[in-house]
């Protein structure tokens, strides 16, 4: 199982970014029981939490992502999305997709950047 992460880039205070999570090497019945989430890990801090959704399409978020951003999955696509609305200079960070089964599969990361 593979998991790229792109959709990152360069955004101003109040912007908006999709990120999406494409699962390579896992076929459709295996992606639809994977658990997803979005984390993030901004320079000189811990890795964190953002959202997740399982594969019954259940969705947590973390109190700083509740109001401004939407976690989805497209099963059909086996991808995972994150749309960030009004982003915020503290949103920069690298964003990491991971799918859990029975290991977690990590993706490479993608750099989100707000300007003030």
């Amino acid at each position: 199982v593979q998991l790229q992460a792109y959709g990152g880039g360069f955004v101003q205070a109040g912007g908006s970014l999709r990120l999406s999570c494409a699962v390579a090497r896992a076929i459709f019945s295996v992606f639809i029981s994977y658990d997803m989430a979005w984390y993030r890990q901004a320079p000189g801090k811990e890795r964190e939490l953002v959202a997740s959704i399982t594969g019954a399409g259940v969705v947590e978020y973390a109190e700083s992502a509740k109001g401004r951003f939407t976690i989805s999955r497209d099963n059909s696509k086996k991808t995972m999305y994150l749309r960030m609305n009004s982003l915020k200079p503290e949103d920069t960070a690298v964003y990491y997709c991971k799918a859990k089964s029975s290991r977690d599969y990590w993706g490479q990361g993608t750099l989100v950047t707000v300007s003030s």
